[in-house]
């Protein structure tokens, strides 16, 4: 079945921001970052070069990721491009000198966007797609929490095609979400494939028309930012905990945080809007 999203009246704060003046460096490129109310906006800007991802790009992801982490009013960070794709992937020729390293694009101590290294996100992440999602950006996204794409989004895992292996988490999270003969088709082809099938087979979540998958990704980080952010954050982490250490793991983890989070003041918030017909206003305590 198609989920493809509703058509849906969009305020100015869905639409894509532009990128900031003066332009990015064309050979560099640029991260830039943002937080709009209690929404963290990471856009990747270096359209000229289809925001192919430089050195310098990756280490302003891993900084952009730690100041969302950080940030004690960001609540959701929406991930998106500036431009017409989200990436065509890897700049190989800026890349091959430093891609043999395990830090290219995490700095020591920083947040790593790919969830491999610590210290690692908390806090959820929606990635809104478009044009290509080549390599990286798939990954990204697959890093991520919760991905939209347009109906004109290609993607493809293509490293094979270049020598080299996928090495930001798509061999283990394309398997997970998409099963072992749809993740090898991808993974041991590079074949480039299309939004319907990407949804399909569990990549993305939704679909939008051509040019609304940031507004959408934004309704989306919004409504998240809207819920009580201690319960968001105990919610993932006892999904992801079930995914990487096991059901009984997590479920021995139930109580101990929904006992945690009763004690808080936002639970009893939660009671009091309820009873008082409003929404509620959490604070995150």
């Amino acid at each position: 079945m198609k989920a493809t999203a509703p058509a849906r009246d969009d305020t100015p704060d869905h639409v894509k921001p532009a990128a900031p003046l003066p332009p990015a460096d064309p050979e560099t490129g640029r991260i830039t970052r943002a937080r709009d109310g209690r929404v963290f906006l990471i856009g990747i800007d270096r359209p000229t070069k289809l925001n192919g991802f430089t050195p310098e790009m990756g280490r302003e992801l891993a900084h952009a990721y730690t100041e969302f982490e950080n940030d004690s009013e960001a609540r959701c960070a929406l991930l998106f491009s500036h431009g017409p794709h989200l990436t065509a992937g890897l700049d190989l020729p800026r890349m091959q000198k430093v891609i043999r390293e395990s830090r290219t694009f995490v700095p020591e101590g920083c947040v790593d966007p790919f969830d491999f290294l610590d210290p690692r996100r908390s806090k959820p992440v929606v990635t809104a797609m478009e044009g290509f999602t080549f390599t990286i950006g798939l990954e990204l996204m697959l890093a991520g929490d919760i991905g939209v794409a347009a109906a004109d989004c290609r993607f493809s895992q293509l490293e094979v095609k270049r020598g080299i292996m996928a090495t930001g988490g798509a061999t283990l999270r394309m398997v997970q979400r998409a099963g072992w003969g749809n993740a090898m088709l991808f993974l041991l082809t590079g074949c480039e494939f299309d939004a319907e099938t990407a949804l399909r087979c569990g990549l993305v979540q939704e679909i939008t028309p051509p040019g609304q998958a940031y507004a959408r990704a934004r309704t989306i980080a919004e409504e998240i930012a809207d819920a009580a952010p201690l319960a968001v954050e105990a919610t993932r982490a006892n999904a992801r905990m079930a995914l990487h250490e096991g059901w009984d793991q997590a479920i021995a983890d139930l109580q101990p945080r929904q006992h945690t989070l009763l004690q808080s003041s936002d639970a009893a918030e939660g009671v009091r809007s309820f009873q008082e017909k409003r929404p509620a206003r959490f604070t995150g305590s």
